[in-house]
């Protein structure tokens, strides 16, 4: 993988395609992500360019039942649906509701990637709305650029793929709608080369196609990416690394939290707590 989604699947991926490999559940996508930036455009250099297909025939139903528990984990049925293992995935200190296995997610706090804006999840039919699940490569781009030629369960997989969902504000997401990366970028430079990275990898993973204008929208965020001091960041902006609402002392308090972990640009983590400086702190006791 070039750039990990950092949620625990094996994913049945279409037969023409390299396998899903299972990665850790605990492990959020911004810490996971090593950006490859060499190996993300020769990989980019390998996808076909053409026109978008026309979208008829497109529905949502073309890509399975909605968050499913089918396809999230090998063998399926973890007992959780896609959109809570996403939000277990991508919430800090997760608060999931009692006799549900640990599956419904009640609460949480999010650290959005897309904006780096900090706020908090509640469950309920007026709040679960501000924070939803994103398709970095949206449904309706990938039945125009390959996914129409897919089997269904191929399809399902592609809109389950971990690696293809993020927990994002609802109106960061209202915002994109089905936009590609020629004419839609996160607010947050921070993020933009680790976005296009998994992009590049779920088109690859599903043998889905670019147009040029999204080639190129890709290879000018992958050639401004720094690959020294921060490689999933841009020149322009470093990563964040602490959150004034969420602040531990020690590692001992992180732990005593339940939340080390800690991740570079998620709530709670310092540079002074990662001696080795790999972007997680507090990993061992």
């Amino acid at each position: 993988m070039l750039w990990s989604s950092g949620c625990a699947a094996d994913l049945v991926a279409p037969s023409d395609t390299a396998p899903v490999g299972a990665v850790d559940a605990a492990q959020p996508p911004a810490a996971a992500a090593k950006a490859d930036v060499a190996g993300a455009l020769a990989v980019l250099a390998t996808l076909p360019v053409k026109g978008r297909a026309p979208r008829t025939g497109y529905e949502r139903a073309r890509f399975g039942e909605a968050w499913t528990d089918d396809v999230d984990v090998e063998g399926g049925h973890n007992g959780c649906d896609t959109r809570n293992d996403i939000l277990k995935r991508d919430l800090f200190a997760p608060v999931t509701k009692d006799g549900t296995a640990g599956c419904k997610v009640l609460s949480g706090t999010h650290f959005d990637e897309y904006t780096g804006e900090t706020g908090s999840f509640t469950s309920g039919p007026d709040t679960s709305p501000l924070v939803q699940i994103d398709h970095l490569v949206p449904l309706s781009n990938a039945w125009q650029t390959g996914a129409q030629q897919l089997d269904e369960s191929a399809r399902t997989a592609l809109a389950n793929d971990p690696l293809n969902l993020q927990a994002v504000a609802g109106a960061v997401n209202q915002e994109k709608g089905d936009g590609d990366a020629a004419t839609w970028l996160p607010p947050r430079k921070a993020y933009r080369c680790t976005y296009i990275g998994r992009q590049i990898e779920v088109k690859a993973r599903y043998g889905l196609w670019v147009t040029q204008a999204e080639h190129d929208a890709m290879t000018r965020v992958l050639s401004d990416c720094d690959t020294s001091d921060s490689p999933a960041a841009p020149r322009s902006e470093t990563v964040p690394t602490d959150h004034a609402d969420t602040y531990f002392a020690h590692c001992a308090d992180a732990r005593a939290a339940g939340a080390a972990p800690l991740y570079a640009g998620r709530p709670g983590y310092r540079p002074e707590m990662d001696g080795d400086g790999d972007g997680v702190a507090c990993e061992s006791a």
